[in-house]
């Protein structure tokens, strides 16, 4: 089965703006197949095999002399080096554009060669799993152009229409977006959860034990465990640390490291509000629920749908869609945060960028009391922002006051 990557209209547009683009994500996201189906005419090279890392890196200035442009090599931090080769390469024809395609997995050396060695050359792209959308060979959303054009009114959202159903909607959430199990096993239950404990395991044994050679490969797996059951939570790190008898310095370590390399999403605060006192500490949440299930052993919907971690999941499930989607536009500058006061007024999703500020409150439920609207009205009112957004389970869109517009999951 094809699908058909939101993302790939980006790479194109950036691919006519700089000589690289870029493509990073988590392993088996599917950087390499979109690079591939897209760009088919051009040359592909993988760092990971002997035979390809031999002939680029045994002398890259000939290597790139024979292959100056159109040219895909993946699995770009095999070889840190690469970046500065590439940077001559580049310098030597700086007006030519669209000559290379590199995808990586994050890590300490990829990081820093796109930020200093190509720093004004590259444009870099996140790749994640497929949104719901692309599962089910739908376009993308409107929802996001209306959200980064600033100028769009609330009732504008009215237009949406739904991209999915429901129930296509719920599987998603309760089974993840990575391809291959997404795509292959759409009824092999236990081809899915085998396929995510190799995942889990090849992602300990091979990612984490090659980019962090100092790591606890012990302590990092039992962080894993133990982060299932925060995913969604403010974190208190102090506690994390106590339960794995480790330092709170060593469990900030250990989310750095897997924020990195797309598992996890630390969610900041939102701290722009003067008028409120708020909380500071850091959120987060597994950015593919189909792992934290089969972390949580969760092994259907209806589990899911009456286990405590409900609530939290779906709303980080919402979140990460949102990002997503964002990711895919031509946005820029988009900062995503949360808010809490420390009377525990809530909002799970605040967006800035371009667009102002935008405030999204996400519910589990069909149905919305306005007593739960509260803390969305008095942060409009607060910040000035135009309008706000609920999202839930509900059968359509509705305007739910004068400022509030309520989305149901299945139309983002």
């Amino acid at each position: 089965m094809v699908v058909n990557r939101y993302l790939g209209d980006k790479v194109k547009e950036l691919l006519t703006m700089f000589p690289i683009v870029a493509i990073i994500g988590s392993r088996q996201c599917g950087k390499t197949t979109l690079a591939k189906e897209n760009y088919p005419d051009w040359s592909y090279y993988d760092l990971e095999s002997p035979d390809d890392y031999q002939l680029i890196t045994d002398d890259p200035l000939t290597f790139f002399s024979l292959n100056p442009d159109k040219v895909i090599i993946d699995e770009a931090q095999q070889y840190p080096a690469l970046f500065n080769v590439l940077r001559g390469v580049i310098d030597s024809n700086r007006q030519q554009k669209g000559r290379f395609i590199i995808t990586g997995s994050s890590s300490p050396e990829i990081v820093k060669g796109l930020s200093e060695s190509l720093a004004g050359r590259v444009a870099t792209v996140e790749l994640s799993p497929l949104k719901q959308g692309e599962v089910f060979s739908q376009p993308q959303a409107n929802f996001y152009q209306f959200l980064i054009d600033g100028s769009s009114k609330l009732k504008k959202f009215l237009q949406l229409e739904s991209q999915i159903t429901l129930q296509q909607s719920m599987h998603i959430w309760f089974a993840g977006g990575y391809p291959e199990p997404t795509t292959q096993a759409k009824n092999k239950t236990v081809f899915r959860k085998h396929w995510i404990d190799n995942f889990i395991g090849d992602y300990i044994q091979r990612d984490i034990r090659n980019l962090f050679t100092r790591l606890n490969i012990h302590n990092f797996r039992r962080f894993l465990s133990l982060l299932a059951q925060h995913s969604g939570h403010q974190l208190n790190m102090s506690n994390m640390a106590r339960a794995l008898e480790v330092s709170v310095s060593t469990i900030k370590d250990y989310l750095d490291i897997i924020h990195q390399t797309f598992v996890w999403r630390n969610l900041p605060p939102y701290t722009n509000n003067s008028l409120k006192k708020v909380q500071k500490s850091v959120k987060g949440f597994f950015r593919d629920q189909g792992i934290l299930h089969h972390l949580l052993k969760i092994n259907s919907l209806q589990d899911l749908q009456i286990h405590p971690v409900a609530g939290f999941s779906f709303e980080s499930f919402v979140i990460e869609e949102i990002i997503r989607g964002l990711n895919t536009t031509m946005a820029t500058s988009l900062d995503f945060s949360y808010y809490r006061t420390i009377d525990q007024s809530e909002i799970d999703l605040i967006i800035e960028g371009d667009c102002g500020i935008v405030p999204i409150e996400i519910k589990l439920g069909s149905t919305v009391r306005r007593t739960s609207l509260r803390a969305l009205e008095i942060f409009i009112k607060d910040t000035g922002c135009p309008y706000g957004i609920v999202i839930n389970r509900a059968k359509r869109v509705e305007q739910l006051t004068e400022k509030i517009i309520q989305i149901p999951v299945n139309f983002i």
